[in-house]
């Protein structure tokens, strides 16, 4: 299992995520932050929990590449 977590409300929009890992993230049109695309959301943490293990390297960029550090990555 991959888990990601992402605190939205942190978000500067760099688009860095969504460069790295497009099928994870994408840009709100809305707010200009970034979005977990199939997360669900508890106390300003979204989180995706997937079996899809080739989600995982591109996961890791969009995370190393974060400048404000507020996206998690775990596999189990």
């Amino acid at each position: 299992m991959v888990i990601i977590t992402l605190q939205r409300a942190k978000c500067i929009g760099c688009n860095y995520c969504v460069e790295l890992a497009p099928a994870q993230f994408q840009m709100s049109k809305k707010d200009g932050k970034s979005v977990l695309l199939h997360s669900k959301e508890k106390k300003g943490f979204f989180t995706l929990k997937s079996s899809d293990y080739t989600i995982f390297d591109d996961s890791i960029k969009a995370k190393e590449a974060c400048p404000v550090k507020i996206i998690g990555i775990k596999q189990t």
